[in-house]
């Protein structure tokens, strides 16, 4: 059987290891949030334009730019749970390393394990979020750049990628990043003589020529231009910028912190980085003008956050892959072979057949695993036991809530209590963060200035966090709940207090 030629499995068994890398429980922050905001958008056939769920910004603008993305993530919770979100979004995940190995060039050997290595680098930032729909277009975005030397119209299928990018997720940006790079890399390759960076050529793409450079420059222009048909509008070409500028953002959120190669979820990456620094000594093949150009970018992302691994990944894995196979070669350690359906034997299929079978039921027996531990999992990362306590016990709003914990309480609180924060910090702006951070670890003497401010009643933080300490130590605050995971203050009750004064308006509808 040609399905069970040796290849053919290999490619297989490694598209099945890249989906079981990917299905993982449910435990980012966010995706509550985004369920919650694509309930509203389905129950009321309206797009969300102000804040709905906090009580610090209710009312003012809010630019959903993941709008779409959370009508598929609550369409696809609603229909199949958890188990077809985890499956769903693992496929995303799978499908975008997917097209990264069949755009490395030579043996599928080398370029799987290349592959896995990148894959693993990029495993940290993996889950259910939008941004994973983000990785998967930017990787069919890199597909069409490299195959459009050779086809250059599939150019003009791009302006229809980014108006689905765009109503998805505002990394749509990244998008035309990558072609404005592809488009001064071209530039450089051709000023300085493409033929003068090859010895050994394994990509076949080739010199760009006049007509494809324009192809490329109209494709960018189109690109760009569609950028405001979203709900949203000409908003969305700010968003990304303003995502990237935020302060508080780099300095407390953890995705985009630097990597720390002190551990070792971080050591993949780390070898990925080095492989591009020796390879090019090592290997008969020199990185021309464009690899080098979007190496150096990519890699400076993934150095200054973790965040942007997964696009440095989704660049370094073909070059690194091209560079090993050049290497080899010079080494004489591969060797051109024949198809092996010249070779296969009884033997060999029913080899591959119970390699393949194994490796199906291995994954199905993990989504299955993975789905039904979903609650353990939540429970362990989230205040699951103190978010039912407050839902029957209703303590005193305004509730000032740990920033990790937002979004879980908009999907189990909403409508009856509103947040003080969550996972949106574009929209609570870097002052407000700010503040939270000197009132979480009792900063200076105006720590308690939000308190006051917002006339909070009912605090919702871990146990360690140094605000439970200092509010424990007060007479006017009192424990009603404790557990490992979160502790429940509420503050008495004072004549005069603003506190006293605040109602919870109603439930605005969008």
């Amino acid at each position: 059987m040609q399905f069970l030629q040796t290849r053919r499995v290999f490619v297989a068994i490694l598209a099945l290891g890249l989906f079981t890398m990917a299905a993982r429980s449910v435990t980012d922050p966010d995706v509550w949030w985004h369920l919650r905001t694509g309930q509203l958008i389905v129950q009321t056939h309206a797009l969300v334009h102000t804040d709905p769920y906090s009580f610090t910004r209710f009312g003012q603008p809010w630019v959903d730019h993941e709008w779409l993305s959370q009508i598929l993530i609550f369409s696809l919770y609603r229909l199949t749970g958890w188990g077809g979100l985890i499956a769903g979004f693992g496929a995303v995940i799978a499908a975008a390393f997917l097209v990264v190995f069949f755009r490395c060039p030579g043996r599928p050997y080398v370029a799987g394990v290349i592959t896995l290595l990148g894959a693993f680098a990029s495993a940290p930032s993996w889950g259910v979020r939008p941004q994973m729909l983000t990785l998967l277009l930017a990787s069919v975005l890199l597909l069409v750049l490299e195959r459009s030397y050779q086809r250059p119209h599939l150019l003009w299928w791009t302006p229809l990628l980014m108006l689905v990018w765009v109503n998805l997720h505002a990394g749509y940006a990244l998008g035309i990043a990558l072609m404005t790079l592809f488009f001064v890399g071209d530039a450089l390759d051709a000023a300085v003589g493409f033929s003068a960076f090859y010895s050994v050529t394994l990509f076949k793409d080739g010199p760009p020529s006049a007509s494809r450079f324009r192809a490329l420059a109209l494709a960018i222009v189109a690109c760009t231009a569609v950028v405001p048909l979203n709900p949203y509008g000409a908003a969305m070409y700010a968003y990304p910028l303003e995502t990237l500028r935020s302060r508080a953002m780099q300095n407390y959120i953890g995705e985009w912190f630097s990597p720390d190669f002190h551990q070792g979820r971080y050591l993949p990456t780390l070898v990925m980085i080095l492989a591009t620094v020796a390879l090019p000594a090592l290997s008969p093949r020199r990185l021309r003008p464009r690899e080098v150009l979007l190496l150096s970018v990519t890699t400076f992302g993934a150095l200054r956050s973790v965040r942007h691994i997964p696009i440095y990944a989704l660049v370094a894995i073909p070059i690194v892959s091209a560079l090993v196979l050049a290497w080899l070669q010079d080494l004489g350690l591969t060797r051109r072979t024949e198809s092996d359906r010249h070779h296969m034997t009884p033997g060999k299929t029913l080899i591959n057949a119970v390699l393949l079978a194994s490796f199906l039921v291995f994954m199905i027996v993990r989504v299955l695993y993975v789905s039904r531990r979903q609650a353990d999992e939540e429970a362990k990362d989230l205040p699951t036991a103190a978010a039912s306590f407050i839902s029957t016990r209703r303590p005193p709003a305004p509730m000032l809530n740990h920033y990790n914990w937002g979004g879980y309480f908009i999907w189990k609180l909403y409508p009856e209590y509103r947040v003080y924060i969550d996972g949106r910090a574009d929209l609570y702006g870097d002052a407000f963060m700010d503040d939270l951070a000197a009132t979480y670890y009792v900063r200076g003497a105006s720590w308690r200035g939000p308190l006051e401010k917002w006339g909070i009643r009912t605090v919702v933080l871990p146990p360690d966090a140094p605000l439970v300490t200092a509010l424990r130590a007060l007479p006017d605050w009192k424990t009603v709940y404790a557990d490992k995971q979160a502790v429940v203050l509420t503050k008495k009750p004072q004549s005069g207090d603003y506190s006293s004064r605040f109602v919870l308006e109603p439930t605005a509808k969008h």
